[in-house]
């Protein structure tokens, strides 16, 4: 009765499913891991960012890789910024998605040793190769607080660290980098600026990590799911309709073969 279904449309539209089945619900395993992801980012940014302020020198040191569990932690850094060797850092955007350039520049600490401090946000230049107009960073002592973050690589930031750029702008926020450049030691990660808060607004501080929004992935999960579920459901009924069609198409065969009208009573 099925062995239309050893045909070679058949066989292709059962290989097409045993395909489509498992790779379905790969996808909607790889939907539901980005959620756990982001389920889990959420809280880290929520308990980092409510955790007590401390000082940046207990979290992070020259050299040091800034790991997970610290991302977003409030720190506290004394000293005075070195805007001598400041620098921007290119095609970085604004809140409302302008195109401007972040604000980096050194602080030397009072106890010793640099942190990188990301004051914020303002626009770039007309000419890329030129310096955009800076804020003076407050001159003598000063505390700052902010989030520590960790250095940005090519990788990690997705952003293609490009080379010969004009002179004090650069792609990525890397502790390496500038130790190099200031040749000093840099403490690893940087700091990003909320506090204090400029007077003028400039340059624009950066809006918190978002620590409530999931996506939704968990609905795409469900959606690949069901449509796994569908391909052997669809193939039965499929399969059901041809042998019916198939069925329906021989007896009018035999009844014509017959010289009797189809439908007719025996």
């Amino acid at each position: 009765m099925y062995r239309f279904l050893l045909t070679r449309q058949w066989v292709i539209l059962a290989l097409l499913a045993l395909v489509l089945i498992p790779t379905m619900v790969e996808l909607g395993f790889w939907q539901l891991h980005r959620h756990q992801h982001k389920v889990a980012q959420n809280a880290l940014i929520s308990r980092n960012l409510d955790a007590a302020p401390v000082p940046v020198d207990r979290l992070t040191s020259p050299g040091h890789t800034v790991p997970r569990e610290d991302y977003w932690r409030t720190v506290t850094a004394t000293g005075t910024f070195d805007t001598a060797h400041e620098v921007v850092v290119r095609r970085r955007t604004s809140d409302d998605d302008r195109i401007g350039v972040h604000v980096l520049t050194p602080l030397r600490l009072t106890g010793g040793g640099t942190v990188l401090v990301n004051r914020g946000w303002v626009p770039a230049a007309a000419s890329q190769s030129a310096f955009p107009d800076v804020p003076a960073a407050p001159a003598g002592r000063v505390t700052v607080t902010g989030r520590l973050k960790a250095d940005e690589t090519s990788g990690s930031s997705g952003i293609k660290d490009l080379k010969g750029l004009p002179d004090r702008q650069v792609m990525l926020i890397n502790s390496a980098q500038q130790s190099a450049l200031l040749g000093r030691p840099v403490f690893g990660g940087y700091i990003e600026q909320t506090a204090p808060v400029p007077s003028d607004g400039s340059p624009e501080q950066i809006a918190a990590p978002d620590d409530g929004s999931i996506g939704p992935h968990m609905a795409y999960a469900v959606q690949w799911w069901l449509f796994a579920a569908a391909v052997p459901v669809g193939y039965v009924v499929l399969a059901r309709r041809e042998k019916r069609d198939r069925a329906e198409a021989a007896a009018k065969e035999a009844a014509g073969a017959a010289g009797e009208p189809v439908g007719a009573p025996a």
